[in-house]
């Protein structure tokens, strides 16, 4: 993608989230961008064909292993905040704790299982802070 088709994330997250009327205690909402895909290696057994022993069993044979590349989703998944929980807001407030910053726009980065679907915004995901495994830094 071009720079001149970029959309500046934090300014959209935050224009949204100004207009969402919820605070959350507990969790995160997060608004699940397009999976992401990458290439994995799966490995398949290879027939050499069927043999017989001497009691006359019958087995297939699978002395190889073939290696093929596809692209699939990753089992991790991108998304932008949208709310912050009011739990975390505190938790940074406190002095005593270490500075690891989750701001409405970042883009952060959750196992695809993770979360559960909040209906009352559309296409958005609550997660839980130990469900957030890394912010993704700024290019």
């Amino acid at each position: 993608m071009g720079e001149e088709n970029k959309i500046d994330q934090s300014a959209v997250a935050t224009t949204v989230s100004e207009g969402i009327k919820y605070n959350f205690l507990e969790d995160f909402l997060v608004k699940p961008l397009d999976p992401v895909i990458v290439k994995k290696e799966f490995k398949t057994p290879v027939s050499k064909g069927e043999s017989t022993d001497e009691s006359g069993t019958t087995a297939e044979d699978y002395d190889e292993v073939a290696t093929e590349v596809k692209e699939v989703e990753s089992d991790y998944r991108e998304g932008v905040v949208l709310k912050v929980s009011e739990r975390y807001k505190q938790w940074m407030a406190d002095e005593k704790v270490g500075q690891y910053p989750i701001n409405v726009g970042d883009i952060v980065v959750f196992r695809a299982t993770a979360g559960r679907y909040f209906d009352l915004f559309k296409d958005s995901l609550m997660l839980k802070s130990y469900d957030i495994l890394a912010v993704k830094q700024n290019d």
